[in-house]
């Protein structure tokens, strides 16, 4: 089977962009989400990402013919009817993700796949409740999935070797580059790495040790990085970032729960949620450390 009509389920920043990044690689895709106006945001970043595209690139007719094989509802039916590939990208809470899961294994053609984009989670965890555990896996994108343009794909116990290759194959023809995972790990390869430093910038930060931008100073003089770990944080998002620390306090590092408190006050009830409104620890879209006399 060929993978050539895909669904992205969350219309969110980086479900938007999973979904752009497949629709310019000339494949069709239905964008769900439960509600319109998450659906028209959603539209007016496909907009942008047009004109990114188009300058990256290099193909400002390709950028464009994107945007008409995007397909945007309301209705979960509707948009998996015929689907071969649904990429879940949803909140990071496993109560929402295994409803969803539950609902695509009722809706779903028997043929489709379902990914999970998840950060934190395991493919397992969505597995039996999809009533078809051979088709569940993780496949995972970057932020700013143009640029970082990896696909970390994980399979778990009951994933059919073949669908995982599909996936795989999928990957590289919407210009990706496959990082396969041989067993379940939270966090991938790439979360596994990143969050020890996440962690120890925000401890530093929450203990008074150190401002946010003298730590990504630091460590962007240090490591000659574009962007220190607060940067990274605000491209991630501040709802991930929160959700993720909810979830890992949930499973024990109850030592994480003075940072989820501070990100909470501080940020996500402020609606400083990082580059999507325009605030987080920066301000965009020309944060301070994009400024050349920042590392000076």
């Amino acid at each position: 089977m060929t993978i050539n009509k895909i669904v992205v389920a969350g219309a969110g920043v980086l479900g938007a962009q999973i979904a752009f990044q497949t629709a310019y690689h000339e494949k069709e895709v239905w964008v769900y989400d439960i509600k319109q106006e998450f659906l028209e945001r959603a539209k007016e970043n496909m907009s942008r990402y047009q004109t990114i595209y188009a300058n990256y690139f290099q193909t400002p007719q390709q950028a464009k013919d994107a945007l008409t094989r995007l397909h945007f509802t309301t209705d979960l039916n509707e948009a998996v009817t015929d689907a071969d590939l649904v990429i879940e990208a949803v909140p990071e809470v496993l109560s929402i993700k295994q409803a969803l899961f539950q609902q695509l294994g009722k809706l779903a053609p028997e043929k489709t796949i379902l990914a999970t984009n998840t950060s934190t989670m395991l493919p397992s965890q969505l597995a039996d409740i999809s009533g078809r555990p051979e088709k569940v896996l993780a496949l995972h994108f970057a932020n700013e999935i143009w640029v970082y343009n990896t696909a970390e794909i994980m399979g778990q116990k009951h994933t059919d070797p073949k669908i995982l290759q599909m996936v795989v194959n999928f990957a590289k023809e919407i210009g990706l580059i496959p990082i396969q995972l041989h067993k379940e790990q939270p966090g991938y390869v790439l979360n596994t790495m990143i969050m020890p430093l996440l962690d120890s910038a925000m401890f530093l930060w929450v203990n008074g040790v150190s401002d946010p931008q003298t730590i990504d100073k630091d460590w962007m003089i240090s490591t000659k990085m574009a962007m220190g770990p607060f940067g990274m944080i605000d491209m991630i998002g501040m709802k991930t970032q929160y959700d993720v620390l909810l979830h890992r306090i949930e499973m024990g590092e109850t030592q994480l729960q003075p940072l989820a408190d501070r990100v909470k006050k501080e940020f996500i009830d402020q609606n400083k949620l990082g580059i999507s409104t325009n605030e987080g620890f920066y301000h965009y879209p020309s944060p301070a450390f994009m400024n050349p006399n920042f590392l000076r």
